[in-house]
């Protein structure tokens, strides 16, 4: 393109751009009028230039590109810690057999936010240093729990502990006055109970809400109480 610069001096450069920025279609064209005329009329900016045979020299070749194509280019995960709790929260969710209004989280006692409730049966003032003890003694066993000693029958606080997923209740009743002191213990999921006596049970609760025993191992070595829940979720 030497001689495009000769003979357009100062317009060269912006001829030399737009004849490289042709398209298939122009090229053609060119090349046509080239073999018919030896000459080609290009527009540059409103002014016509007359582009001779010996001023630009066309060659036709294939490139091969090697590229790699990743789909999507661009991972964005919606993903967040409450999907997560929201999973947690779906798959423990039960119904009780019998009574669609009592409903409970069976999550493991292990991730509990809360291992243990401490209910007295009733509001009566000899169950208060049980109760006293009791909640000091899981304690010291570093065993999360709650003290429950509003007013409502006990089931209806069972089935309050049980919504908020807490795996076990221990039950201070008109037996734990009596020596030597025991109180009930209940395990959500199968609302079974078993009789304790008050100085060990809360380390079993803490071997049972870490995992170190079992509930069936549990109720081989306790006598099983028996207590029929009869109230409904309100």
């Amino acid at each position: 393109m030497a001689k495009i610069g000769k003979s357009f001096k100062k317009d060269a450069k912006e001829i030399t751009r737009v004849l490289k920025e042709l398209d298939e279609e122009k090229i053609a064209a060119l090349e046509k009028e080239m073999e018919t005329k030896g000459e080609y009329t290009l527009s540059v900016n409103g002014n016509d230039f007359v582009i001779t045979k010996d001023m630009v020299n066309i060659n036709r070749s294939q490139k091969t590109v090697h590229v790699e194509e990743i789909i999507p280019a661009v991972i964005e995960p919606s993903f967040g810690i409450g999907r997560i709790m929201y999973a947690i929260w779906e798959h423990s969710f039960r119904v009780r057999d019998g009574d669609e209004m009592r409903t409970y989280f069976a999550l493991p006692p292990v991730v509990s936010p809360l291992k243990c409730s401490v209910l007295p049966l009733s509001g009566h003032p000899d169950f208060a240093p049980f109760v006293t003890t009791l909640s000091q003694d899981l304690t010291k066993h570093e065993v999360s729990h709650r003290v429950d000693d509003s007013s409502g029958s006990i089931g209806r606080r069972y089935t309050r502990t049980d919504e908020i997923a807490i795996p076990f209740g221990i039950t201070v009743d008109f037996d734990s006055l009596k020596e030597p002191h025991s109180v009930t213990l209940r395990e959500r999921d199968s609302m079974e109970q078993i009789r304790v006596p008050v100085d060990v049970v809360a380390s079993l609760v803490s071997d049972l809400a870490r995992g170190r025993q079992t509930w069936e191992a549990a109720k081989c070595c306790y006598p099983k109480f028996e207590q029929q829940e009869t109230t409904k979720a309100g």
